[in-house]
């Protein structure tokens, strides 16, 4: 019974949605079997996703020292920081919250705060298949004009994120990280 409880403490939500599609299949079945078709294809997505991240992030771990993202991405790296940073998220495939577990292993090899909200900005903003078709569908004068647009931005609010966070918030969120790496 002690190892049950910290489960359904951490998988609450799940069980919680889990009972309200089964009232909703219960009681209105049709917008029960929609929302559990949306619930199956966001799953299978995440499970097609998610694998590929996972050993991406396994092979930056191994593969670049904490010394060489300290140096490009850390508290000196300056613009090349913010360079790489963008250039990361807009060669990024997949949806954002792919980006959450690679700002995690950045921030555990010591990129700097602002640098790693540049790259989730960058991720969910600046992707370079998503600039394509907008070329091909909207033309180029408006992709160009969105890029030019959005890429100051993501660095204002990189930035921004960075001043307004207080320091002790930012060393519990680099603290955290370097718990779940344990």
């Amino acid at each position: 019974m002690q190892g049950i409880v910290p489960l359904l403490k951490r998988y609450n939500m799940v069980i919680i949605a889990a009972a309200a599609l089964g009232v909703l299949l219960l009681f209105w079945r049709s917008t029960g079997i929609k929302a559990a078709g949306i619930a199956l294809f966001s799953f299978k997505e995440m499970a097609l996703v998610i694998p590929p991240v996972f050993i991406l992030l396994g092979l930056l771990d191994v593969w670049v020292p904490r010394e060489t993202m300290v140096k490009y991405m850390g508290e000196g790296s300056g613009l090349k920081g913010v360079i790489l940073a963008i250039a990361l998220g807009s060669a990024a495939a997949g949806p954002l919250y792919g980006a959450f577990p690679v700002a995690a292993v950045l921030m555990k090899k010591g990129a700097k705060f602002s640098n790693i909200m540049i790259f989730i900005g960058a991720w969910s903003t600046t992707k370079i298949p998503m600039f394509l078709f907008e070329i091909s569908a909207l033309g180029a004068k408006f992709a160009v004009t969105r890029m030019i647009v959005d890429i100051p931005g993501i660095i204002l609010i990189g930035y921004i994120l960075n001043k307004i966070v207080s320091d002790k918030e930012k060393e519990q969120l680099y603290e955290d990280i370097k718990e779940l790496a344990t």
